[in-house]
């Protein structure tokens, strides 16, 4: 038997560190060739790293969270034959040939939701069934923030749960099948009046660390201020919907974010210091040509921003497509670095979540932020008639560095004025 070892591959792009994210594995795990035993992560992107051998699993380099240098050792696996590391006599370093490993920049997918049942009230006679033995007390079940919330909302503890993913992890899957089954009185869920002393500590890694310290960096550098105006898209969502009903089946269904990505592009050849970036140490605004819309997209682990690439160069259902494109891979996890960076404006929208009034983050170094509120129909005066209108509303962000307020509204008013008249969208 012989010893292989994998080093932290260069992941490439100059990139010196990178952070552990998560195991797939623990000692004493017997693992198949390209079997993946890790997530890092770069400053945009998760990368998973498979194994190139099968073996066992020796020792671990690192605990989630731990920032470790390109060539550190990531794992020791136990091979047949002679493997890629030699132990070296006292006094002697030893020998290890440059690990094998190659890396994928995506990570693992997300497991599908199923729909929460509501917990049984309470009072109802308890279920027969084998007793769950729990995990032990300290020994802390392995979840993702989805699987921890969906568990938490349907009233389950999670040290109940059998995980059958790596090294444990409990899937949605396993959520699934638990709830299906009648559970002993232990495993079931607390009444909601009931007094709970629990708590649950959170390590911030990953993806949420990048996302909190860029918050951070954001407000601390960016002079921020924001601007809101309502707008009418009655006309604009008869167009969309009309568009849908002739075209939707050939050519796909298009939703309000590619006519705001074109109400975007075109007014910003009229505002071209809010297409912009700011380098601030080296005070250099650099106004691009090419617009660049970074589409905010939350997923199972936090914020991320895919960008749509030469927006202005794209119709109603190219651009379209590419968006529903980079949200899946964003959610997925599965976004390249690529896909993630080089974004001159944001556009960001919470749905039917979107409530009336935000204060989106700009996203260094960018100048500006577009954000999208949820769709409401509304009384309003028109022409001194009451009549009901589809009302939504912008909650925008700008730089006040580099970004007048007076710029700031009128760039706002423009978008405004070429969504309530759709027309103007494709007059050139």
């Amino acid at each position: 038997m012989g010893t292989h070892v994998i080093k932290m591959p260069d992941i490439g792009e100059g990139i010196a560190q990178v952070e552990l994210v998560e195991w797939f594995v623990k000692v004493g795990d017997v693992i198949a060739e390209d079997q993946v035993v890790a997530d890092v992560m770069t400053d945009k992107a998760t990368v998973e790293i498979p194994s190139p051998v099968s073996g066992k699993v020796l020792a671990l380099g690192g605990q989630p969270g731990e920032v470790m240098a390109v060539g550190s050792e990531l794992i020791r696996i136990e091979v047949e034959g002679s493997g890629n590391h030699v132990d070296a006599p006292q006094g002697k370093p030893a020998d290890t040939k440059p690990a094998e490993a190659v890396v994928a920049p995506v990570a693992s997918t997300p497991q599908p939701r199923a729909a929460v049942p509501a917990p049984a009230c309470q009072g109802a006679a308890p279920h027969t069934a084998a007793p769950i033995v729990p995990r032990q007390a300290g020994d802390k079940p392995l979840a993702s923030p989805a699987v921890r919330k969906r568990a938490l909302d349907a009233g389950i503890e999670l040290r109940y749960v059998h995980g059958s993913g790596p090294a444990g992890r409990i899937l949605h899957e396993d959520l699934d099948g638990f709830m299906s089954k009648p559970q002993t009185a232990a495993g079931q869920a607390p009444s909601g009046y009931a007094k709970r002393t629990d708590s649950e500590q959170v390590q911030v890694i990953g993806l949420r660390r990048k996302i909190a310290q860029r918050m951070q960096d954001a407000k601390r550098r960016v002079a921020h201020f924001s601007y809101v105006e309502e707008i009418d898209v009655t006309a604009l969502e008869a167009l969309r919907q009309q568009l849908n009903q002739k075209h939707g089946d050939s050519r796909g269904k298009l939703t309000l974010l590619p006519f705001l990505v074109r109400a975007l592009v075109v007014a910003l050849r009229d505002f071209p210091q809010i297409n912009a970036t700011y380098d601030d140490e080296a005070q250099i605004i650099t106004r691009h040509g090419a617009v660049h819309v970074g589409i905010a997209t939350q997923g199972d682990n936090g914020l991320m921003v895919p960008v749509l690439r030469h927006a202005e160069a794209g119709n109603l259902w190219g651009n379209a497509s590419e968006i529903s494109r980079l949200a899946t891979a964003a959610r997925s996890n599965k976004a390249s670095r690529e896909e993630l960076s080089g974004s001159t404006i944001t556009l960001t929208s919470l749905g039917a979540l979107g409530g009336i009034v935000s204060t989106p983050v700009v996203n260094t170094p960018e100048v500006a932020i577009v954000g999208v509120n949820r769709m409401v129909e509304r009384p309003m005066v028109i022409d001194g008639q009451i009549v009901v209108r589809k009302m939504m509303n912008l909650s925008s962000s700008f730089d006040h560095r580099v970004v007048d307020g007076m710029d700031a509204a009128l760039f706002i008013q423009a978008v405004r004025g070429l969504l309530e008249q759709p027309a103007c969208l494709f007059v050139e």
